[in-house]
């Protein structure tokens, strides 16, 4: 029985090679130069074009390409074919997914066809030097503490949170060095059962939530929807940043569903991570702890999102806010 080697990238294309993609060949990357075996990604589309040579840039030593009309949008039943058969084919040792919409629906399906386990939104992923095995680190209650696991199961599946890890330096000269295998894969098309009828874009004014440096969030302490409009976006627009907001926001209709920070909404990481008027609530942390810096501006001392800040100050964001906005605005 032949033996699993490498690692493998799930990569996504959106109009180019998805920042995910380029975390995760970070990641797999060092994995692989561990393991001393190479890091494949697959690239999966209609017209794949150059992100094929922008993974190879970015760490890949070979890419599979599949390009179909029948994949020009993303459905599962059709993605799931190929990634099944370039899986089973290829042998990975590990196989690495996004922790995004995509990748939550595709890794559990991969990993229940090949009868192996699967670990979700992980932190950091690293090599026992002793057994090879994987070492994944993901959170566990909430988020309130942080658990590893290990899997002797081949391939270990594992999906990887956004901004948990960083892409590599772009290597421009690594593009002729790299091998692009373009791979035909047939696709049933009676296993394709949902039909996509219609593709709604949300307009994005600004940074994108996930690509923020700085995020400015507000929470139900905010008591309506006009003070993110107005003094969190001020604040935001001056750190280059963007604005997100707890559940309860999002739940009232105060602001989009899409600027949701949390366990149910979008996972962010950025550089510093401004959380007004937020309680602090397990699912919220969870959405935000990978920020490298915490800021917490609240009115209840005993407020949980002070354990999770490394600056803290305890007062009403009416005063608060305008006195930090202004003063930036002479620093910067």
């Amino acid at each position: 029985m032949a033996e699993n080697k490498g690692v493998l990238v799930c990569g996504e294309i959106d109009s180019k090679l998805a920042s995910i993609t380029t975390e995760l060949l970070g990641c797999g990357r060092k994995l692989a130069d561990d393991l001393k075996e190479d890091l494949s990604c697959l690239l999966v589309g209609d017209k794949i074009g150059d992100a094929a040579k922008e993974a190879i840039a970015f760490g890949a030593d070979k890419v599979y390409t599949v390009e179909d009309p029948l994949l020009k949008q993303y459905q599962a039943d059709s993605f799931i074919q190929v990634v099944e058969k370039v899986a089973k084919d290829t042998l990975p040792r590990i196989v690495l997914f996004g922790q995004t919409s995509m990748g939550r629906e595709l890794a559990p399906r991969l990993a229940f066809r090949l009868g192996v386990c699967l670990s979700t939104d992980c932190l950091d992923l690293t090599i026992d030097p002793n057994t090879k095995l994987l070492r994944q680190t993901r959170p566990v209650y909430g988020g309130n503490a942080q658990a590893i696991f290990v899997s002797e199961f081949m391939p270990q599946v594992v999906t990887v949170r956004p901004k948990a890890m960083s892409p590599i330096e772009r290597d421009a000269l690594k593009q002729v060095q790299g091998n692009i295998i373009p791979t035909r894969i047939s696709i049933d098309t009676t296993k394709v059962r949902t039909k996509v009828l219609e593709t709604v874009k949300e307009e994005v004014v600004g940074v994108k939530l996930e690509d923020a440096p700085v995020i400015v969030s507000g929470g139900r302490g905010m008591r309506g929807p006009e003070p993110f409009k107005t003094i969190l976006k001020e604040l935001a627009d001056l750190l280059h940043g963007a604005v997100g907001a707890s559940r309860p926001p999002a739940d009232n209709g105060w602001v989009p569903e899409a600027t949701h920070v949390g366990l149910t909404g979008k996972i962010v990481a950025p550089d510093v991570y401004i959380a007004v008027a937020i309680s602090g609530a397990s699912q919220h942390i969870a959405g935000c702890s990978g920020s490298k810096h915490i800021i917490a501006i609240n009115k209840d001392p005993e407020a949980n999102i002070f354990k999770e800040a490394e600056f803290g100050v305890v007062g009403k964001w009416e005063e608060i806010l305008p006195a930090f906005t202004n003063k930036l605005k002479e620093l910067l």
